[in-house]
């Protein structure tokens, strides 16, 4: 289900309803295509919406293919140039406490894709992130780092990625067993920021280095990619230097300026920039920035994942139902979203999008903002 805010939308709200009958919330999705010749009537509000916005001033594209510069390649997890030296590099996965407490992060708006996901049923159900770093050399503080989940573990297998966190439920010791798991837990700069201990761990440079030497008295992972990595990017990325605009490639598109998530103890949220062309993110009712440098936490694409869970114990300890075939979510780029379905068929395979023809999903180059949103409170998610 599908909700926009506000009363002058409310045809849309009925839009999205109909929707769900064709497409059942995070269940199986349909061999076939959803049928389409009731949708330009349906949504033809939402199509005039769109129209209605300003459109920001665009430079004039060049017909010439572009050329990587001699030692760069196209950055599997963002599609866009990066120094060719760390093309082999496994990335790391950071665990970013979410607490209002815990702000100002340091770090974030470096990572090429960052995670949201509920970490508790308690405390309103509050969030935590997971920043997937490519070039981790370069970072210089990073957190605060705090302890990951079952779900996050098999999320940053997907990238052949080493879990940085502190602690966790023993819930993760059977994944932290698998062969495919590499994770490094506690072992960060403490810096004294007048908080509590707990939100005083941060990965600070050299930190990384450190640990792929030597880790908990043993020797330390490869810090490049090994047999269980996935392989080619990690997306459908279209070529760099070209855009995909959702309401030109599909009949099915709506108006997406303004996205408010159920993780109602932050209210986080994702507002579009049409100067930059990118949506900024924001919780506890201000724009995210890192403390180091006034960066707004921003990107160019945002998929959210419909996705059940299990709740483990009394505790509000959870995990997401992750892998699955057919679910829904929805792709935002440039103000406008799509309806599309996600696959994921192992705790190492990579999440897939695809449109409603079957085809995988084309994103645009970019950093990019995925949202596991809990399937009791999908209908929950408002555009506007």
């Amino acid at each position: 289900m599908h909700m926009i805010d506000g009363k002058k939308a409310a045809s849309l709200f009925l839009a999205a309803a109909m929707l769900t009958m064709t497409v059942t919330a995070c269940g199986k999705g349909s061999e076939e295509p959803a049928p389409e010749e009731s949708s330009d009537t349906i949504f033809e509000e939402a199509t005039q919406e769109v129209s209605q916005e300003p459109e920001p001033d665009s430079t004039e594209e060049s017909d010439e293919p572009y050329v990587l510069p001699e030692g760069m390649y196209f950055s599997e997890l963002t599609g866009e140039p990066i120094s060719e030296e760390i093309k082999d590099q496994r990335p790391i996965a950071a665990m970013v406490d979410n607490e209002s407490i815990a702000l100002p992060h340091y770090g974030t708006s470096e990572a090429d894709v960052v995670y949201e996901l509920m970490n508790s049923t308690k405390n309103d159900r509050i969030t935590r992130l997971m920043c997937v770093v490519k070039d981790w050399g370069s970072i210089e503080q990073l957190g605060s780092i705090r302890s990951t989940r079952p779900t996050n573990i098999m999320l940053a297998a997907e990238w052949n990625a080493v879990l940085c966190h502190d602690g966790g439920p023993y819930y993760n010791d059977q994944y932290f067993s698998q062969p495919w798991s590499a994770h490094f837990s506690g072992t960060f700069s403490r810096i004294n920021n007048g908080k509590a201990s707990e939100f005083t761990e941060y990965i600070v440079n050299g930190d990384l280095d450190n640990n792929f030497d030597s880790y908990a008295g043993r020797a330390g992972y490869e810090t490049t990619y090994n047999e269980y990595a996935n392989e080619g990017s990690h997306f459908n990325f279209v070529p760099y230097g070209e855009e995909i605009e959702l309401d030109e490639k599909y009949s099915r598109s709506y108006q997406a300026f303004k996205v408010s998530l159920p993780f109602t103890h932050n209210g986080s949220q994702l507002i579009y920039n049409p100067e930059t062309k990118m949506y900024e993110y924001y919780e506890y009712g201000d724009r995210h920035e890192d403390a180091e440098d006034d960066e707004p936490l921003a990107f160019k694409n945002v998929l959210l994942q419909c996705c059940s869970f299990a709740q483990l114990d009394e505790n509000g300890y959870l995990i997401y139902n992750c892998i699955g075939s057919g679910q829904n979510a929805w792709y935002l780029t440039n103000g406008i979203a799509k309806d599309v379905t996600w696959v994921k068929t192992s705790e190492t395979d990579v999440t897939r999008f695809y449109d409603e023809t079957g085809e995988e999903l084309q994103i645009n180059t970019g950093k990019t903002y995925i949202g596991l949103i809990p399937d009791d409170t999908w209908d929950k998610v408002i555009f506007e």
